[in-house]
């Protein structure tokens, strides 16, 4: 920081500064621990030396805490990943089913949501496509804080439903699936290259949950990335040069996880393993009839209490599989 020209690009300079800062947080949980244990161990031989057991509860009360804590920083020193303590880009898109996927989806939204909420960190809708009756086609959610991303990577692939449908005068139990795609948000230029010659640029008019929220200009800009194909759009802001740059930041992150995916599968191809479960694949079950239960199908982490998980409670699944990843070597 006192270096001559730190402060002449000030994005780099913010971004060096939030890392150290989540370095010092880091180096001050340790601290804080170390300090709890030994306050412990110090009561413990002062209770010891005078056979005063009162102190007993004391302890027990305190080492049930110092091991929540320990937990937690145990899971944060497995973030260790390229890009883990980056931001996350959350993609939702309903599955087979109308409306009831798409129910499902708008479900899946306000968990993720509630999840942001008990971590501290910021949510920021980038688009979303609304259904024709109810629930929503898809979303794209940014959420910002450290090590978003490396919790989040762990909610990749398909979330199937299990209930009576509210949308079923007959009252029958219907399965629905939606698929979750988690990216990295990436310092753009420095990860990938884009050409604008080999951008397609399209607006269109933004299309929200009713009339009264239809933007009345071209105010929405999709993008399709030529050579991969790959098409990004945003619709959630009011001015076409904000919905240009989300869009923006979208395809960076993809055509890096792209980048990232390849240069994996290379180094899988010379160990003669594959380390990532395929995109697609089933992780987890929400049963709410005829029983109440969440099963993570990778982990068998099973939780009976249906409400609390959609209401974001889902770190139980999250450090299991992180656990998993790392007992078997991949992080």
């Amino acid at each position: 920081m006192t270096a001559s020209g730190f402060w002449d690009d000030r994005d780099r300079a913010q971004k060096l500064l939030q890392r150290m800062n989540g370095i010092k947080d880091q180096v001050r949980s340790y601290q804080d621990l170390r300090d709890c244990y030994e306050d412990l161990q110090v009561l413990w031989e002062l209770g010891t030396e005078e056979e005063d057991e009162s102190v007993v509860g004391e302890i027990r009360r305190g080492l049930a805490a110092l091991q929540k804590r320990l937990e937690q920083m145990e899971l944060q020193v497995l973030l260790n990943r390229p890009h883990d303590r980056n931001n996350a880009i959350i993609s939702l898109h309903a599955g087979a089913g109308g409306t009831e996927a798409q129910d499902w989806v708008e479900m899946l939204l306000r968990m993720y949501t509630r999840w942001t909420e008990i971590r501290g960190y910021s949510v920021e809708i980038l688009d979303m496509l609304y259904g024709d009756e109810a629930g929503v086609k898809s979303a794209t959610l940014l959420v910002s804080g450290e090590n978003a991303y490396g919790y989040l990577k762990t909610e990749r692939g398909v979330h199937r439903l299990v209930r009576i449908s509210p949308f079923d005068s007959s009252g029958r139990r219907h399965t629905s699936f939606a698929s979750v795609d988690i990216i990295p948000e990436v310092d753009e230029e420095a990860e990938v290259h884009i050409d604008p010659m080999e951008l397609k640029i399209d607006t269109y008019r933004s299309s929200g949950a009713g009339g009264q929220h239809v933007n009345k200009t071209d105010s929405a800009v999709r993008i399709t990335h030529l050579p991969s194909g790959i098409v990004v759009q945003c619709q959630n802001e009011r001015s076409q040069i904000s919905n240009r740059l989300a869009a923006m930041k979208i395809l960076y992150a993809r055509l890096s996880e792209i980048k990232r995916k390849e240069q994996e599968q290379a180094m899988a191809d010379i160990r003669g393993d594959q380390q990532e479960i395929a995109w697609g694949s089933q992780i987890r079950s929400y049963v709410f009839h005829p029983y109440s239960l969440v099963k993570d199908h990778r982990t068998d982490v099973e939780i009976g209490n249906v409400q609390s998980v959609m209401d974001g409670e889902i770190d139980p699944f999250i450090s299991a599989y992180l656990q998993k990843m790392a007992r078997e070597g991949h992080i």
